[in-house]
């Protein structure tokens, strides 16, 4: 997967949201209003004030089954590669089935061919029922069956790209859910590259709801 932040609403509009409240104005340096923040949105829990801060991304290559937990979370605004629209993509490739699959083996140029299209994992059994899948939407779409009908078989595998929007206090929430080691291993680490994606003076808000090993 590729993550790319698109842009960031800067700090000083969440510090005048919390002037506002109270009449005080922003604060005269930015250390001291990144410690305001601290202290009203995280410490005291008045996070509505950071929901002016704004996040958007461009997110490439994430599987159709870590979209669909994706979704689950709001306030956020996705706009998907549509699937009505660009399935085509498939109609020039070869077949992706041989002999070898046949037998649930994949060979590393098969890998390497699917890999533009899907999600392996680490079981083999598993990426070879993927590939089969794939090969399945292939089929379909040479044979002529328009998108709307081919896209009934798309595996939850099928790669996807969407642009993200999120404010910040629900970020805070995904991350704090998505990090954490029960979630799906994908949207886990989809989790840990957007806060990695973060502009360095923002991650004080959000680096206390990143999950952390216990040693």
């Amino acid at each position: 997967m590729k993550i790319k932040l698109l842009h960031s609403t800067p700090l000083h509009i969440a510090d005048m949201a919390i002037g506002k409240c109270w009449n005080k104005g922003c604060m005269q340096t930015e250390e001291k209003a990144q410690e305001r923040m601290d202290r009203v949105a995280n410490k005291n829990k008045h996070a509505s004030t950071i929901e002016h801060l704004n996040y958007n991304f461009n997110i490439d290559g994430i599987s159709r089954a870590c979209l669909q937990e994706l979704a689950r979370h709001r306030i956020a605004s996705l706009s998907v590669k549509s699937s009505r629209y660009t399935l085509k993509e498939l109609k020039n490739e070869d077949a992706f089935v041989n002999e070898a699959l046949s037998r649930y083996i994949l060979d590393d140029e098969m890998k390497q061919r699917a890999q533009k299209y899907v999600v392996l994992t680490e079981y083999e059994d598993v990426n070879a029922s993927i590939v089969l899948g794939l090969e399945c939407l292939r089929w379909c779409i040479v044979q002529g069956a328009s998108n709307d009908f081919a896209k009934y078989t798309l595996p939850e595998a099928y790669k996807t790209s969407l642009i993200w929007s999120i404010n910040a206090r629900s970020l805070q929430n995904f991350l704090e859910l998505r990090t954490n080691k029960a979630a799906l291993w994908e949207i886990r680490k989809l989790a840990n590259e957007i806060y990695d994606k973060l502009p360095q003076e923002h991650k004080f808000l959000f680096s206390e709801k990143i999950y952390k090993e216990e040693k």
